[in-house]
């Protein structure tokens, strides 16, 4: 019988490795913008076509590569990073497995065009498939400059199953951001579609994430700092106002690397304790600085995941350091009385030395005046004033008091409210209580729905617009959702880079915050992958239903009261609210009657 087991070929060997390196788009830029920083570049461009599909292009004015380490680059397992087992420990670099660039070249066309610095000449190499079709001498910039095309052209499996451009784009941004966060002294761009998108100047770490996310969140920034002999902590925590129930800016980064955390998430949360709703989140931005030996990135591939050696002892660490930042705060604005334009209000010296302070006016009191004397001192010639009939009068014109047996808030028409919550309504059978909350946004959920499908929908202009900033990755699936958008009521004119005023908004979301209410929307939307038009618009109208329909704790006039409950019976469905919750609950007569038995 002959031998079955054989080495596979490189190739093949690259393509599988390449299954879980490069996932999608993102991943691309993910690897090669790591490479940039990790070869000393002081300014990254990044040039996107189709959402990563036709072109993916990293520019970088880094240390560059000779001819022989360019083609060494694209072998699997090569790298500069480490040399041996014990560099896994004192990693200082955000690559070191040496297997990105040979995942790439496996499933598309690279070009890498590289001189290194100093040298004359630089190198022109083409890799298509893992085979190198070209390599000649090239007279570019100091630098490298990668370009890959046609991603995963020679798997189509892979190509097909990748999602919308918007949904790719909106993920190339998201790890843009993320290296942008925590490489804030390089210089980052990013262009699509030869639209710039973003471009970042070297700044300090606060400027670079209002650069990234917009300037109003830098007002909503509170300063974490800590050290100790295990870890240095700093970085940004939002205020307590700032909470968000979607979308929140949530990011660890430990020596220079984002990672995942579920378990410092936690801690996090814990700092802020009663200080915000349930279900909110807030921003924050938290950098984590420790000995390599202390932690271990070598778990996946994506190296997101990391393992703490004194996990506990940091997570305590990390829970007192933003606990004490939000004490300090107080979270509430002070008042400036040192500004320029303040009024000037001139003191009075009470010292008889000082003659630079204003005296007082002077006072007339007179001791006898007695406003309720009939005669001397008083009101001149006062008639006596018959008090107790005064009080008789008010007595007599004073509603009667409710009746003591009274259990329900009003008790006109055929409904009752009770405790603001819910809502009893008799029928033939029994009663049937009505959650009032879920009920409206049952009602308002049909009515938007509706507007996006039929194309139509109202919108009730606002006095002053007002404008609102998408960070690039938010940005990315506004066209997506623009005209459901304003189907359902919103009036939006896009602005530079992302940002956007709004003009008008639903007649029903009046008087919530725009702003934040789109910002949710949004997020909402983004959550659902904007790849089935159905969940879009169930996300956007759900969304806006929850934000607009009527809280509890409302007290409900009568004809209120009867008009929500009409509504609920003529919806598509009376009992569950469109994410699955119970609307209304039936008490019939043989219940009631079994209970006073």
């Amino acid at each position: 019988m002959s031998d079955i087991i054989h080495l596979l070929p490189d190739s093949i060997a690259n393509q599988i490795a390449a299954g879980e390196v490069i996932q999608r788009p993102a991943s691309v830029v993910k690897e090669l913008m790591e490479n940039a920083i990790d070869a000393g570049a002081s300014a990254v461009r990044v040039n996107i076509k189709d959402a990563g599909r036709t072109l993916i292009q990293v520019i970088d004015d880094g240390k560059g590569m000779s001819e022989t380490d360019a083609r060494m680059a694209f072998e699997r397992h090569a790298t500069s990073k480490i040399a041996a087992a014990a560099d896994l420990f004192t990693l200082q670099t955000m690559g070191f497995r040496g297997e990105a660039l040979a995942s790439v070249a496996a499933v598309a066309h690279v070009e890498l065009r590289t001189r290194l610095r100093g040298a004359e000449l630089g190198v022109r190499l083409v890799i298509a498939g893992s085979t190198v079709q070209e390599s000649v001498c090239d007279a570019c910039a100091e630098g490298s400059i990668f370009s890959v095309k046609n991603l995963f052209f020679n798997v189509p499996a892979r190509r097909r199953f990748l999602k919308s451009n918007e949904t790719e784009f909106r993920n190339i941004a998201q790890e843009f951001e993320r290296i942008a966060l925590v490489n804030c002294h390089t210089s980052l761009s990013l262009y699509h579609q030869d639209t710039e998108v973003l471009n970042l100047p070297a700044a300090g770490c606060r400027q670079r994430i209002a650069d990234v996310f917009g300037k109003a969140l830098n007002a909503k920034l509170l300063p974490v700092e800590a050290q100790s002999s295990l870890v240095t902590l700093s970085g940004f925590v939002g205020r307590p106002d700032s909470v968000r129930k979607r979308g929140a800016l949530q990011y660890f980064f430990v020596n220079g690397r984002y990672m995942r955390h579920p378990y410092f998430h936690r801690a996090v949360m814990q700092a802020y304790g009663q200080l915000i709703p349930a279900g909110e989140m807030p921003n924050y931005f938290i950098y984590f600085l420790l000995d390599p030996a202390a932690i271990d990135v070598n778990i996946h591939p994506a190296k997101t995941e990391i393992k703490f050696e004194n996990e506990q002892p940091v997570w305590q660490i990390l829970m007192a350091a933003v606990r004490e930042t939000l004490a300090k705060s107080s979270a509430v604005p002070s008042i400036d009385f040192n500004r320029e334009d303040a009024i000037d209000i001139p003191v009075y010296r009470t010292s008889p030395d000082n003659h630079q302070g204003i005296a007082p006016p002077a006072v007339q009191v007179n001791t006898a005046y007695n406003p309720f004397r009939p005669s001397g001192g008083g009101f001149h010639k006062r008639q006596d004033f018959d008090w107790e009939k005064l009080y008789r009068g008010f007595e007599e014109d004073s509603p009667p008091p409710p009746a003591e047996d009274n259990l329900f808030e009003e008790e006109a028409g055929l409904s009752f409210q009770y405790k603001g919550r819910y809502l009893i309504t008799p029928l033939k059978s029994g009663l049937v209580l009505i959650d009032q909350h879920r009920a409206h946004v049952r009602i308002l959920y049909d009515q938007y729905l509706s507007h996006i499908n039929n194309r139509k929908g109202a919108s009730q202009q606002v006095l002053f617009p007002e404008t609102v900033e998408f960070s690039p990755a938010e940005a990315a699936i506004i066209p997506a959702l623009s005209d459901d958008l304003r189907y359902i009521g919103f009036d939006l004119s896009p602005l530079d880079k992302g940002s956007c005023t709004i003009n008008g908004l639903p007649p029903e979301a009046e008087n919530l915050n725009p702003a934040a209410l789109l910002k949710e929307m949004v997020s909402l939307a983004a959550e659902t992958g904007c790849e089935v038009l159905k969940e879009i618009r169930h996300a956007l109208a759900l969304s806006l239903a929850k934000a607009a329909a009527i809280p509890y704790g409302k007290v409900l006039s009568t004809e209120e009261r009867e008009h929500l409950a009409a509504a609920l019976f003529a919806s598509s469905d009376a009992n569950l609210s469109p994410d699955g919750k119970t609307i209304l609950t039936i008490l019939t007569d043989e219940e009631l009657e079994r209970r006073f038995n």
